[in-house]
C-alpha cells in the first residue's frame, strides 16, 4: 500500500469493485480552462488525458462505523491529470455521478468534489459487464458501456504509460480559500486486459469537452481496498504569493 504522509489518518474506508478505466488523449487548450489555475496539467511525452471510469464501491464506510451500516453504490468518474506547485501528481475531477443520493450530499458538503446524483446500473456474467448510467436532471450526462475482461496484465510499471494513467493516489479540489489535497491509500492496481464492444456517452460534453478523435485505450482492474484521508490545504510558495 501506498502510505500517507505525516501522521494523518484514514477517516473512511471503500472497496473499489469492477473497474473499467477509459483513456483518451485531450488537446490541452480544451482542458486549460476547465481546471484551476493553481494546478498544471500533466502531461504524458507532451500529452494531456482525461479517463473515464465506471465501477462500484461495494462498501464506503467512515472509520468506526460498523460494516452492516456502510453504503454500496456505483459510480463513475470524469478525471485529468495535474501537479501542483510542489510537484505532487494528482488528478482533478470534472464530475462523479453516483448512484446512492447520501453519497452525493456527504462528498458534496465535506469534500467540495462535483458529484451529481445519477440512476446506474450494472450486470455482470462471466467476464462481460454492462453498465447504464444517467445524471438525474433535465440535461443529464448519460453512458452506456459493455465490456469484457480478459488475460492479466500484473501491474503498471512505473515510468509506463499504463502507470502514468492509473497509479494516481491524490486528488486536488479548488475551495474559495484556497486547494486542496485528499489522498487515498490502497495497493498497486491489478490489471486485466479489457475489450470495449459498446460506449455511448455524453459525460465528457456535459464537462465541456470536445468529443474524442479516437477510441479510448482500456484497462481494467477488478478490485482495490482503499483507505480515504481528509483534506489537507496545499501551502503556496512566496513566489506564487508575490505574483497574485
Amino acid at each position: 500500500m501506498r502510505a500517507s504522509r505525516g501522521n494523518q489518518r484514514p477517516v473512511g474506508y471503500q472497496r473499489w469493485r469492477n473497474l473499467l478505466f477509459l483513456h483518451w488523449p485531450m488537446p490541452l487548450e480544451a482542458l486549460r480552462p476547465l481546471v484551476p489555475r493553481e494546478l498544471e496539467i500533466d502531461l504524458f511525452t507532451g500529452q494531456a488525458y482525461v479517463s473515464l471510469i465506471p465501477f462500484l464501491i461495494d462498501e464506503s464506510r467512515p472509520i468506526g462505523v460498523p460494516r452492516a451500516l456502510a453504503t454500496r453504490l456505483l459510480e463513475t468518474n470524469l478525471r485529468t491529470y495535474v501537479r501542483a506547485e510542489d510537484g505532487e501528481a494528482g488528478i482533478y475531477f470534472f464530475s462523479l455521478d453516483a448512484s446512492s443520493l447520501l453519497a452525493v450530499a456527504a462528498a458534496r458538503l465535506l469534500y467540495g468534489l462535483p458529484y451529481f446524483p445519477a440512476v446506474m446500473s450494472m450486470r455482470s456474467e462471466d467476464s462481460r459487464t454492462v453498465y447504464a448510467s444517467r445524471r438525474r436532471g433535465a440535461h443529464g450526462a448519460r453512458l452506456d458501456v459493455t465490456w469484457s475482461v480478459g488475460e492479466p496484465m500484473g501491474t503498471a510499471v512505473a515510468g509506463t504509460h499504463d502507470h502514468f494513467l492509473i497509479e494516481r493516489y491524490h486528488l486536488y479540489v479548488a475551495r474559495c480559500v484556497g486547494l486542496y489535497r485528499g489522498r487515498v491509500r490502497h495497493r498497486p492496481y491489478p490489471l486485466r486486459r479489457a475489450t470495449l464492444e459498446h460506449l455511448s456517452e455524453t459525460v465528457l460534453s456535459a464537462a465541456g469537452l470536445p468529443a474524442p478523435a479516437e477510441p479510448p485505450l482500456c484497462h481494467y482492474s477488478p478490485a482495490v481496498d482503499v483507505d480515504i484521508f481528509w483534506l489537507e490545504r496545499v501551502r503556496r510558495s512566496a513566489s506564487t504569493l508575490t505574483r497574485s
